[in-house]
C-alpha cells in the first residue's frame, strides 16, 4: 500500500507562525525529487507544539500542495483517544490517504488499553491507519501479539516501527501476514529493515536529501541490493547528524542551510549548539548538498 521513501515533514516557522508558503514549497520539492509519500504533523513536524487549528491547517496545506501526486499520511495521534479521533476525522475530510497514529504517550496504557485505543479509533474513520510504535518517545512498546490482534481490523493496515529491533519486522510479518505494511521509523535502519521484509521508511533525512533517499529504495526495488547498501552507507553520516541533538533541531538547521526554511523551532526545543551545527554542515558537505 505504502512504500519507498516517505518524508516525515518538518513544519517551517517564521516569527512563531507556520510559514505556509515555505511548507507548500517544501511539499512540491519533495515530490519533484522522488519522495513517494508525505507525513505532515508527525514528531518531526513538531506536532506536540501545534494547536489543533494549526495541526489541521498543516494537513490541509499538505493535501492541497500534494495534489494527489503522492499519498499524504497525516499524523493524527494523541494520548487522548477522543483527540486522536477528532484529528483523524479532520484528516479524512481533508483528503489524506491514511493516518499515522502514535502509541499514547505519558499515560503508559497496558497492551489491552493500546488495543482498545486503536480499535475505537479505527471504528471512527474509514481511513487506513498506520500504528506508530516508538517506545523511545512514548515509553510504551506495542507487542507483536497486540499488533497481530489489531491487524485483524480491516483499516489497521501497517506500522511505522521505530524500535530499532531488526528482528521485529520478521516477527511482525509472521504474526500479521505479508500484506501488513511495515515501514522503518529510523533512517539508520532503512536498508536492514527492507532486508527483513519491510516496504519503506518514514524518513527525517529525506527533508534535506530527498533524491538520495528515494534512490536507495528505487535501486532496492530493482533488486540491486549491493547498490542500495552502498547508497545507504553514503547517507549514514547524514542520518547520524540529523539526530546529533533532539530532532527536528538538526534537520531544521540543515533545511535552513539549503534555503528551504528557517531553522526556527518551538520551545521546549531550541537552537542547536555550534558543535551540532558543525556536524550537520560537515555531513551535508560530504554529500555535496552544500
Amino acid at each position: 500500500m505504502f512504500k519507498g521513501s516517505i518524508v516525515a515533514l518538518i513544519t517551517p516557522f517564521k516569527n512563531g507562525k507556520i510559514d505556509e508558503v515555505k511548507f507548500q514549497a517544501l511539499v512540491e520539492w519533495q515530490i519533484s525529487q522522488g519522495t513517494q509519500g508525505l507525513v505532515p504533523c508527525g514528531t518531526t513536524g513538531e506536532s506536540p507544539t501545534l494547536s489543533h487549528e494549526e495541526h489541521n491547517r498543516v494537513v490541509d496545506l499538505c493535501v492541497e500542495a500534494a495534489a494527489a501526486k503522492v499519498p499524504v499520511i497525516a499524523g493524527t495521534g494523541s494520548n487522548s483517544t477522543d483527540e486522536a479521533i477528532a484529528l483523524t476525522r479532520h484528516a479524512e475530510a481533508a483528503g489524506a490517504a491514511a493516518a499515522l497514529v502514535v502509541t499514547p504517550y505519558y499515560n503508559k496504557p497496558t497492551q489491552e488499553g493500546l488495543y482498545h485505543h486503536y480499535k475505537t479509533l479505527a471504528e471512527s474513520t474509514r481511513l487506513p491507519i498506520i500504528i506508530y510504535n516508538i517506545p523511545g518517545r512514548s515509553v510504551v512498546d506495542m507487542s507483536v501479539d497486540t499488533m497481530a490482534r489489531l491487524a485483524k481490523i480491516p483499516n489497521i493496515v501497517g506500522v511505522k516501527d521505530a524500535t530499532q529491533d531488526l528482528a521485529r519486522p520478521i516477527r511482525t510479518r509472521l504474526a500479521c501476514g505479508p500484506d501488513f505494511c511495515q515501514l522503518s521509523g529510523e533512517d539508520g535502519t532503512a536498508v536492514p529493515f527492507l532486508g527483513a521484509g519491510g516496504q519503506g521508511c518514514i524518513s527525517v533525512t529525506a527533508n534535506v536529501a530527498p533524491k538520495l533517499c528515494a534512490e536507495v529504495h528505487a535501486v532496492w526495488a530493482k533488486g540491486d541490493t549491493r547498490l542500495a547498501i552502498e547508497r545507504h552507507d553514503r547517507l549514514m553520516p547524514l542520518h547520524d547528524a540529523m539526530f546529533c541533538e533532539t530532532s527536528p533541531g538538526p534537520v531544521k538547521y540543515a533545511a535552513s542551510l539549503l534555503g528551504l526554511c528557517s531553522a526556527e523551532t518551538r520551545l521546549p526545543l531550541c537552537e542547536i549548539s555550534q558543535r551540532s551545527k558543525d556536524v550537520v554542515k560537515a555531513a551535508l558537505g560530504k554529500l555535496g548538498l552544500i
